[in-house]
């Protein structure tokens, strides 16, 4: 959508999002669900930040427990479930192996925290925690010690394609979604939010939602409310290298720093590894170090039979989470919870901060409560699926011209990056020259 039709279709609405990540996009479905007129603005594309740049899990946060986050977990572990229903095409159970050698933590402590993380939520559909076996002959395979160790399950998630189905869903339900569109100013006039956008276009809102992940502090600022609240950058970085063992499951690896890192089967033919805990200044900051590459590869080889280097990495990515600022002393420790504060000194305005991928829809769910709209309307909504067109030209790894337009023309993607490492993970497995291809398709002078 171009700020023209902004312009024309929404010059006055009820909501006013600002922010096109999981948040952002879980609160204009939830809004639009209760029939509210929706415009989101997003100043680049969907999940382009911090909600493409996660472990890409939908779980309660086992390590949570440790620091009596019981709360989230419970909350986690609850949509987990709710989100296994409303998404199987974006969401798949796996499994997840302990290894208990390298533990610092007593094995009674961690069976102890595996039979809370299967009993907290509730009734589960996956299946319980149990202790490695001698018969487990795929998941100690790949381990330097095939000792003790425990299974237990969580999901997976495209983390970009579930913003995706937000936005899309949304829109379904009459929001408008304005990519590439940034907030520049709003002020309270008359009871009502007048909002500045990009391209010299204004927005009458009677509600404003300020979900900008790193960002929530600069947007406050161009709104002139005021926040109790603070933000904690915290930078996460992941690898991915060639395949460390067959299967389509996980390793939860402990660290001497106390610290866990994954190793997750990832897109056919590889291995993701992430993440870390870096406390930055700025959300630009999201940019992986030598020293953390160097990190996880040593995370990976504690454990793992095949060692791997720098050399063999052979994609990065990094994000800032804007994490609720606890006081806590250390990155790793902040809590993961969310903190919704509502400015109603005049037109309402609702910053968000912190939060992750698994309670978006919740979240969702209590900001339009704070907003005063109390009854929850997503909870047993699923997610559309449209399969995606595959014919045309192909570009490699199976991405055709076909999927491109769609992306294009129903998904809001603008560049050939939107496509390549959002809508999908293609570019994985394409060499440069076809990547390259695929933004020359892109061009402004081939899509008309």
């Amino acid at each position: 959508m171009t700020l023209a039709d902004v312009n024309r279709v929404n010059r006055s609405v009820d909501l006013l999002v600002v922010g096109g990540g999981i948040n952002g996009t879980a609160i204009a479905r939830e809004a639009s669900l209760h029939g509210l007129n929706v415009l989101l603005v997003e100043r680049d594309d969907l999940a382009s930040h911090t909600s493409s740049a996660s472990t890409k899990l939908i779980h309660g946060g086992l390590r949570y427990l440790e620091y009596y986050e019981f709360g989230l977990v419970r909350e986690a572990l609850q949509e987990r479930e709710r989100l296994l229903k409303a998404a199987p095409h974006l969401i798949r159970p796996m499994h997840f192996v302990l290894p208990h050698e390298h533990s610092v933590r007593p094995w009674w402590l961690v069976r102890l925290g595996l039979l809370l993380y299967d009993t907290i939520g509730g009734r589960s559909s996956l299946p319980r925690a149990r202790g490695l076996r001698k018969t487990d002959a795929k998941y100690l395979a790949p381990l330097k010690r095939k000792g003790s160790g425990f299974v237990y399950s969580d999901a997976w998630v495209d983390d970009a394609r579930l913003v995706v189905a937000n936005a899309v869903d949304a829109h379904a339900h009459g929001a408008e979604i304005a990519t590439r569109t940034a907030l520049v100013s709003a002020r309270r006039d008359g009871g009502v939010w007048r909002a500045d956008l990009s391209g010299g276009g204004t927005v009458e809102a009677r509600m404003l939602v300020n979900a900008a992940g790193p960002w929530v502090a600069e947007t406050l600022g161009l709104t002139g409310a005021n926040a109790k609240a603070g933000v904690r950058l915290v930078k996460g970085s992941h690898i991915i290298v060639p395949s460390l063992f067959d299967g389509d499951h996980a390793y939860m690896l402990q660290q001497p720093d106390k610290r866990i890192v994954f190793a997750i089967a990832y897109e056919h033919g590889f291995t993701l590894i992430g993440t870390t805990d870096i406390a930055v200044e700025r959300p630009e900051d999201a940019r992986i170090s030598d020293d953390e590459i160097a990190y996880l590869c040593d995370a990976s080889n504690r454990y793992f039979t095949t060692q791997i280097a720098a050399s063999d990495v052979v994609h990065t990515y990094s994000g800032v989470r804007p994490l609720y600022d606890d006081g806590a002393s250390e990155a790793k420790a902040v809590t993961r919870d969310y903190v919704l504060e509502l400015d109603t000194n005049g037109a309402p305005v609702l910053s968000v901060f912190g939060g992750k991928i698994t309670t978006a829809r919740h979240l969702a769910e209590e900001a339009l409560a704070k907003l005063g709209f109390d009854k929850p309307v997503s909870r047993n909504a699923p997610f559309p699926y449209e399969p995606i067109p595959v014919g045309g030209d192909d570009f490699g790894g199976g991405l055709t011209a076909e999927a491109i337009d769609w992306y294009r023309d129903k998904e809001w993607a603008v560049s050939a990056e939107d496509i390549l490492w959002r809508r999908t993970k293609v570019g994985l497995h394409m060499t440069p020259a076809q990547r390259d291809r695929v933004a020359a398709y892109m061009e402004p002078s081939h899509a008309g």
